[in-house]
């Protein structure tokens, strides 16, 4: 049996010499790798990044969930491995005759880099949801969806159309909520964004605010969010990243927003997740949102 990775959600080995780190390789591979995270109102970086001497790469590293070895040789090449030296495990090979060679794959191959350890990360944060989650029949009963939310999340409002998860931590608090829609008053392909606004501020005005009054949720109008369109459970949903604040308050924080279109039961299935943590980064608690949200499944009819 392959030994077990180990290691800290979000960080990439580099083992790479440091003739090349300290150069143009280096700069680059930390231009790429360790950017800041969009959506989030500080500057943190995509991911935690730790160079090795490629003499180590024999030695307690390559335990690590995701390597990335690169080298000047003979021959250019670009390759992924998988599970080279323990599971789950992503190792991707660079090598280059220049560093004008090594430079250029990398630009042509951080984005798909990228993609893979993202995926990578999602999953092996979901393994670790799964040791310990809320009982799903009330999920279930209410949205037709399979959903693993951690137990220690609790219930912080249960309406007949709306549930909202919360989790305290030590600086704040993390929270998921779920609640539906009928297609037609979202899917406007000319306004998609602004109705997608629309709705989470609706959402917001009539559940979440402040301890005083009118200080209700609303998307942050100083920075326009980041918008994709994506498939979630093999459906077209639309991904949205931001910043909420609460109406004549201080209180502010990154937000993920998936509406997912559900034809099968005439609905947009809106799943969120925000964070409250002013004195903590950010990155990590938006992750676990996100790995609890691409953990849905719709059922059938």
């Amino acid at each position: 049996m392959p030994k077990k990775t180990t290691g800290t959600i979000n960080s990439i080995s580099i083992v790479i010499d440091d003739q090349l780190w300290n150069g143009e390789v280096g700069d680059s591979i930390r231009n790429k790798f360790a950017s800041p995270v969009i959506g989030l109102p500080q500057e943190e970086p995509l991911f935690n990044i730790n160079q090795y001497p490629a003499k180590l790469l024999e030695g307690f590293m390559t335990d690590s969930r995701n390597i990335i070895v690169v080298k000047k040789e003979e021959i250019n090449k670009f390759e992924i491995i998988t599970d080279q030296y323990a599971s789950p495990q992503n190792v991707f090979h660079i090598s280059g005759r220049t560093i004008a060679d090594i430079l250029n794959i990398l630009e042509k191959q951080s984005a798909t880099i990228i993609a893979v350890i993202r995926q990578t990360e999602i999953e092996e944060s979901q393994k670790i949801i799964r040791k310990s989650v809320l009982n799903p029949a009330i999920i279930n009963n209410k949205f037709h969806i399979g959903l693993d939310v951690p137990s220690d999340y609790k219930y912080a409002l249960h309406e007949a159309s709306f549930l909202w998860f919360k989790k305290e931590i030590i600086s704040g608090s993390s929270s998921l909520l779920i609640y539906q829609v009928p297609i037609p008053h979202v899917i406007n392909k000319n306004n998609l964004v602004s109705n997608i606004i629309s709705m989470r501020d609706s959402i917001g005005h009539l559940y979440i605010h402040g301890k005083e009054h009118d200080t209700d949720m609303m998307t942050e109008e100083a920075y326009a969010p980041y918008f994709f369109k994506i498939k979630l459970d093999g459906k077209t949903a639309y991904e949205m990243k931001g910043t909420w604040e609460l109406k004549n308050d201080f209180m502010s924080g990154p937000f993920i927003n998936y509406a997912i279109v559900d034809e099968e039961y005439g609905r947009i299935l809106v799943l969120e997740g925000f964070c409250y943590s002013p004195s903590k980064e950010k990155r990590d608690l938006m992750h676990e949102l996100e790995a609890i949200i691409k953990s849905v499944s719709i059922v059938k009819r």
